[in-house]
């Protein structure tokens, strides 16, 4: 449960422009096309020693879901998210729950087997960087955010 509007953590998720600023190690994200649902985006990842570029396709239903597909990667074979905010608390609209869901495949067996050592923490600091990036924007939340499940 977050102290935050679905509403408002949509706005945070789908402005994939400005990922750059506040998302770890994103060091690029320009959009090349924007509509009312779909947006896609040149991204660039980087930890040390990989840097990794593609093209994100993000799908969005405002203010429910964001969905990020990347299939043309040098690294990947895919890298894809999906967040899903849903009313939190009956009595407090400024509350929701978010399901965020983080797929990936290496091309390469030695990334994949790399990958498990840091998988959980990149995903933890992701979620992270999207709260702060909320408080940043629309203050402290009143209450705690609180993890239902893993």
């Amino acid at each position: 449960m977050h102290r935050f509007s679905a509403k408002k953590m949509f706005y945070v998720v789908s402005d994939v422009e400005n990922y750059k600023e506040f998302l770890p190690y994103c060091k690029k994200s320009d959009i090349t096309l924007k509509t009312k649902d779909l947006l896609k985006a040149n991204l660039v990842i980087g930890f040390p020693p990989i840097n990794e570029s593609y093209t994100s396709k993000v799908t969005m239903v405002y203010p429910r879901l964001v969905k990020a597909e990347s299939k043309d990667g040098r690294l990947f074979n895919h890298l894809d998210t999906l967040w899903i905010f849903t009313s939190g608390l009956k009595n407090n609209p400024d509350t929701c729950v978010i399901d965020f869901s983080l797929s990936f495949e290496f091309k390469s067996v030695i990334y994949s087997h790399l990958s498990n050592l840091f998988f959980n923490e990149i995903v933890r600091q992701m979620e992270n960087a999207f709260l702060e990036e909320a408080k940043r924007r629309y203050g402290q939340p009143c209450l705690k955010a609180i993890q239902l499940q893993r």
